[in-house]
């Protein structure tokens, strides 16, 4: 069919010009009818891989994920309605993990908003709380205009998710509005040289310091000059919840991770700091173990609080030193110092690491199949550019705990506590690195939540090995209730498929593994498969936690 208006673009057609232009490589949908125009331009655009997911919070989580990995905005689209909704859990993710997420809604026309359309949402009201920036555009002139900002406030200061509204008429009209410019790389301050000095004087002063990093937008290049600067200093390094892989954990500077599954030396070690140079992390909840070990407004601890965002300085605790600094800047500008005189705190960081090292050693555990024995196997086995992907539960203790990261850029876990993140998030991973291994780990509950996922990856040749931890319930919610109600379960128990004949029903590896010694062997033959594998951990609902048993921790609430 010829094109009456050759010289113009529909909606959509300019909107994708504007992705390939700001270097977006690939986006994650489930097709609407609300968004066709964009579809249509996708098919003839060969600079951007479309990746057709089974479900929008699984294409939100994914291109979360393919940001994180790319450290550059990943996109997503979705239609109205229960397409937004759906995805809303992948936006929430990416504001907890500081992710730069453009998520795209398709919209009821103009014509009909405000008159309760089929499957219309105030879609700008509802993402407004989630997210950095929600926004509709109302005529197809301005969709240039609002990409380009969405990039630049997806990426600036705290990375975080921008959702935009596109009504399906705004896509399908024509216009003949210019490309507007690329939005221009973030800014990123850096350390003045007053607030080094400051910095300097304060670490020359303690005999107890500890450096805590976490947050966003960093890259191998600063993990790296982190990793140097910290051992060249000796200064022990905590990484914030599921960002293991900032600092390689083999260093001797590495001393462990705050958050969910915290060693109990750690948390000691932070309370006794006399000194907490914070770089990148919001220093959340869940980093200080619900604000028990730095205590707001002002902790007991000398506080440097690096931040990109001046709003995050402040917010929560008055540091003593604030910088307004992007984490790589702030790490490169303090390789650049001279090295400090380390003896006051040489036995502190030498005690520290070996606090870490002592928490390297699994325990036996209850049942045929010894999840401790698993992650030993696998630290051994896989090479230091596997990404491993976690979902939400006590399973994901093991992986935390027993495995060791070595390289930037492979852990990818979700910081909001979202079930059902590390099969998406592998799927993503595995198309964006397919030379890397990449190894999900999911309870039982938490894989069921985005198992449909595994067609995605068959769709796409993404071989990716799932481990479904599987002892047939809820079990954090399981421990939390036999912690306060012990012996009255309720609502926790789950009946389960066959996981392994899931995985071979998708045209995939499946194996059923309930002895350590056949862990092995299993899992050999889902790597040499080359199609997405499901090894079914049966565990012991007694090995409920890496330290205590279910028993136990009932046993210990029935004695308070």
């Amino acid at each position: 069919m010829t094109d009456p208006h050759p010289n113009l673009r529909h909606g959509g057609r300019v909107l994708v010009d504007q992705l390939r232009r700001h270097g977006v490589d690939t986006v994650f949908t489930v097709p609407g009818e609300s968004f066709l125009a964009v579809l249509d331009a996708l098919h003839d655009e060969p600079a951007i891989r479309t990746v057709v997911c089974r479900h929008e919070s699984g294409a939100a989580t994914m291109a979360e994920a393919h940001a994180r990995l790319r450290n550059d905005v990943g996109v997503a689209f979705v239609t109205r309605g229960p397409g937004a909704t759906h995805a809303s859990v992948g936006v929430h993710d990416a504001t907890e993990s500081s992710t730069p997420l453009l998520l795209f809604v398709g919209q009821v026309p103009t014509s009909h908003r405000g008159r309760g359309a089929f499957q219309e949402i105030d879609v700008e009201g509802v993402f407004a709380p989630l997210a950095k920036w929600s926004v509709e555009v109302d005529r197809p002139e301005r969709i240039s205009e609002v990409t380009a900002r969405a990039v630049r406030v997806a990426r600036q200061g705290r990375c975080g998710p921008v959702v935009v509204s596109l009504p399906e008429d705004v896509l399908a009209a024509r216009t003949s509005a210019p490309d507007a410019p690329t939005a221009p790389p973030p800014d990123r301050p850096t350390p003045s040289l007053g607030e080094l000095a400051e910095l300097e004087s304060l670490l020359a002063r303690s005999n107890r310091p500890l450096v805590i990093v976490g947050g966003g937008a960093w890259d191998a290049a600063s993990a790296g000059v982190l990793t140097s600067w910290a051992a060249r200093n000796s200064l022990p390094v905590a990484v914030s919840f599921r960002r293991q892989d900032y600092l390689d954990n083999r260093s001797s500077c590495y001393v462990g991770w705050t958050g969910v599954g915290l060693a109990a030396s750690l948390a000691n070690r932070i309370v006794d700091a006399d000194l907490i140079i914070a770089i990148g992390t919001r220093l959340s909840d869940t980093a200080t173990r619900g604000y028990t070990l730095l205590t707001p407004p002002k902790p007991q601890q000398t506080l440097i609080h690096i931040h990109p965002d001046q709003s995050e300085l402040g917010r929560v605790y008055q540091p003593t030193l604030g910088i307004r600094s992007g984490a790589p800047e702030a790490v490169f500008a303090l390789s650049q110092m001279e090295t400090f005189d380390s003896g006051p705190w040489q036995d502190w960081s030498t005690a520290a690491r070996g606090d870490y090292e002592a928490t390297l050693v699994p325990p036996s555990a209850p049942g045929a199949l010894d999840l401790g024995q698993v992650m030993k196997y696998l630290d051994d086995r896989l090479p230091p550019d596997s990404i491993l992907t976690n979902g939400a539960g006590n399973f994901s203790l093991w992986p935390q705990r027993y495995y060791q990261f070595s390289r930037y850029g492979t852990q990818l876990g979700s910081q909001s506590g979202a079930m059902g993140y590390a099969v998406p998030a592998a799927v993503a991973a595995k198309l964006c690195r397919p030379e890397s291994p990449v190894v999900a780990f999911s309870g039982d509950g938490d894989f069921l939540m985005t198992a449909q996922e595994l067609a995605t990856a068959a769709q796409y040749n993404a071989p990716i090995i799932v481990l479904v931890i599987n002892n047939g319930m809820f079990a954090t919610i399981r421990m939390h209730q036999e912690r306060t109600y012990p012996d009255r379960p309720s609502g926790t128990d789950i009946i389960n498929p066959d996981f392994a004949a899931y995985a071979r029903a998708f045209g995939g590896f499946g194996a059923t593994i309930e002895r350590t010694q056949d862990f092995s062997p299993a899992f050999e033959k889902a790597l040499a498969a080359g199609v997405p594998a499901v090894l079914d951990l049966r565990v012991d609902p007694e090995a409920i936690l890496p330290h205590a048993t279910l028993s136990e921790i009932r046993r210990n609430a029935r004695a308070d």
